[in-house]
């Protein structure tokens, strides 16, 4: 191996080992600060000063986050494999509390935890699909057709121009029982990982 070659190889693992401790801290500092938790009614944002609601009917909390990195261009391609993965942009969660709820009127409380604009959108989820894999457009996102509800109104409820780090959102709609998925629509967010299933019981 050339000392070139050489130089290049340790430069990848050095930087595939940044990568991973750095997943590791933010993983550990998510976990520490409660995030992997459900949010509570009167959580407050350090800088936007938000305050969600109270839940009208019944509340789920649900957490975005990211690791920060962003992708190439709003352009890129993003692979429809409906698996979580780094896809250029950094690890990225969304994460609901509780997964099951009583159909009816439901609140869906977000908190964006992560650096990067978040949204959340409350989709249908048809027979025999789970949630990650919805077809994903060259855009980098999926069909919103039968949208419920959209929480994307930094410190406000409903659609908005997205929830800004560190800030709440907020949206109420009203389900039937059945399969829900919630998804952040953000160009590469859905590939990157950003969806959860919500089960709504009679």
């Amino acid at each position: 191996m050339t000392p070139h070659r050489r130089r290049e190889v340790w430069t990848a693992i050095a930087i595939a080992a940044a990568a991973l401790i750095l997943g590791v801290a933010t993983t550990g500092l998510m976990a520490a600060s409660g995030a992997f938790h459900g949010v509570a009614p009167s959580w407050r944002a350090q800088s936007s000063r938000c305050i969600a609601p109270a839940a009208k009917g019944s509340p789920v909390d649900v957490t975005v986050w990211d690791t920060g990195r962003m992708m190439p261009g709003p352009n890129r391609p993003a692979p429809n494999n409906g698996r979580p993965g780094w896809h250029g942009m950094g690890m990225m969660r969304l994460m609901a509390h509780p997964a099951t709820v009583p159909s009816g009127m439901v609140t869906v409380r977000v908190v964006n935890a992560g650096a990067l604009t978040h949204e959340v959108i409350v989709l249908p989820l048809s027979a025999g699909h789970t949630a990650g894999q919805r077809a994903i457009g060259s855009d980098g996102r999926v069909s919103e057709a039968g949208s419920l509800g959209e929480a994307s109104r930094t410190c406000g409820s409903g659609a908005g121009e997205g929830i800004a780090s560190g800030a709440a959102a907020w949206t109420t709609v009203t389900l039937r029982p059945g399969r829900y998925e919630m998804v952040c629509n953000v160009p590469g967010h859905y590939a990157a990982g950003m969806y959860a299933e919500l089960d709504v019981t009679r």
